[in-house]
């Protein structure tokens, strides 16, 4: 196992055990606000300490992950999973899976661009969908 450290900012230790996939991008997801500890947002210099609950939501996905130890470098997903207890509700779970199962919509070869009134048919019908999975 690597060295832990002792003090480790909350975009680092996000990267470190792979939430996100660059340590920019975890910076940014904690000035965007969407890194919350008790509801409050989060800066991306805050310090992590362990046992605490930290809500990350990241597009469709929403991700709750409890401290249990610090990661100051990037390990295998093996090793990574060792540092955090996802508490995910699975309610949770299953609405970012029933994304992938969305309804495709598929338009004839050589009709053209949609035109307003199409592009709203579209988004009306995608958006019942999306409404319908949700709840």
């Amino acid at each position: 196992m690597e060295p832990v450290a002792e003090k480790l900012r909350i975009d680092k230790y996000l990267w470190a055990i792979r939430i996100f996939k660059t340590r920019s991008l975890a910076t940014e997801a904690c000035k965007a606000g969407r890194v919350k500890l008790n509801g409050q947002n989060v800066k991306p210099s805050a310090v992590v300490k362990v046992g605490e609950v930290y809500s990350i939501q990241k597009g469709p996905e929403r991700k709750v992950v409890q401290v249990t130890g610090l990661l100051e470098r990037r390990v295998d997903a093996k090793t990574a999973v060792q540092f955090y207890v996802d508490q995910t509700p699975v309610e949770d779970t299953y609405a970012f899976k029933s994304v992938f199962h969305a309804p495709v919509l598929k338009r004839d070869r050589g009709a053209g661009r949609p035109t307003k009134k199409d592009r709203r048919e579209i988004d009306d019908l995608t958006t019942d969908w999306w409404e319908e999975e949700k709840s």
